[in-house]
């Protein structure tokens, strides 16, 4: 099983954290942008507090103020594979 994050677990975790319910397909389509989905960076920011408390792993700062779903996953997942690597 791998630890890094993919699109249907962040559209679970942004309807947990944020209360924004999105279709993973939708957060996968190339140009998608977290603002027309209704998420803010305070929403990103408990999906990145669940991520960290999740992996016992400091996630990038800055990640909270990613644009996109897949700005996100990248520095989400590069900051959980780090540690896996570790």
């Amino acid at each position: 099983m791998s630890n890094t994050l993919n699109y249907p677990e962040l559209a679970e975790l942004i309807r947990a954290r944020a209360g924004v319910e999105i279709d993973p397909v939708e957060l996968e389509r190339p140009g998608a942008d977290f603002d027309e989905f209704g998420v803010d960076s305070l929403g990103l920011l408990g999906v990145v507090g669940e991520l960290e408390n999740r992996h016992g792993v400091k996630v990038t700062n800055g990640a909270e103020s990613a644009k996109t779903p897949a700005e996100f996953l990248a520095l989400v997942n590069s900051a959980v594979t780090a540690k896996a690597g570790a």
